[in-house]
């Protein structure tokens, strides 16, 4: 059984990303949800709970088969996850954006931003507006620096498990002029052998402009998700920096998953 949390505060953020989940997991009968509120005063408790049962009864008709809900009283949300998330053995953590705040100063200002920096278990993060539409195409953006040790291949492959979708690795380096090196090569055949049930297609794109060419990738290649490996903050700072010009591609529709090894 892969197990989900999804912390919630009530806020429409935080619904939305359940009601995402939810229909994602519909039908899935090796998924449970736990839908996870954390309270400052004792005399929240019975209201919190009156919520989220009210939310659950609304999930489980979207055909969703086990949901729990778990409530507790608390001042720090992520020391809390990550003890229910080692205590429930999670695949996953789910997590909304602020959709009236630019990315990054909602990120970085959020617990979102802080569980992402725990190695936990993976972490997608979903888009106030974002509704489901299947997951066909998954996109991984690797630098191809040490991917052995770097890539959470087991935290990932229970995560794309639920989908079976298209598998597209796509590396942006501004020092690929005509042919990969010897070196990009040996980490390409590693990834390759990692997710060969994926059939992984593999991309190197030539450019200095990284995330311009991210959300012009995820348009052309119609990618439902985009994965990431943080490897620290400041890959945060570089990869949600808004342009003034261009939103992200995936700022309203396309969430992003991010694991650590």
């Amino acid at each position: 059984m892969k197990t989900v949390i999804i912390p919630i505060d009530f806020s429409e953020t935080s619904l939305n990303a359940a009601r995402y989940t939810a229909v994602m997991l519909s039908g899935k009968s090796d998924a449970s949800i736990i839908l996870y509120n954390m309270f400052s005063h004792d005399d929240e408790f019975e209201l919190a709970g009156t919520y989220l049962e009210s939310l659950k009864k609304e999930l489980l008709a979207k055909g969703d088969k086990t949901i729990e809900c778990i409530r507790e009283k608390g001042e720090d949300l992520i020391d809390c996850l990550e003890k229910l998330s080692y205590q429930k053995t999670a695949t996953l953590i789910v997590m909304g954006i602020k959709g009236k705040s630019h990315l990054k100063q909602a990120l970085i200002g959020s617990n979102t931003l802080k569980i992402t920096t725990r190695d936990v278990c993976p972490v997608l993060i979903v888009p106030s507006h974002a509704e489901f539409n299947g997951i066909k195409n998954v996109a991984l953006a690797s630098d191809f620096k040490d991917v052995e040790n770097i890539t959470p291949v087991s935290y990932l492959k229970a995560v794309l498990e639920f989908f079976k979708p298209r598998l597209h690795i796509v590396n942006v380096n501004s020092e690929i002029h005509v042919a990969i090196n010897e070196e990009l090569k040996r980490e390409r055949e590693w990834l390759r052998e990692q997710f060969s049930e994926y059939n992984p297609e593999f991309y190197f794109i030539t450019t200095y402009d990284f995330q311009e060419t991210i959300e012009q990738f995820v348009q052309d290649n119609n990618i439902d998700i985009l994965i990431t490996i943080p490897r620290n903050q400041s890959f945060f700072d570089t990869f949600f920096r808004i342009s003034a010009t261009k939103k992200l591609a995936f700022h309203s529709s396309i969430p992003v998953l991010a694991a650590h090894e």
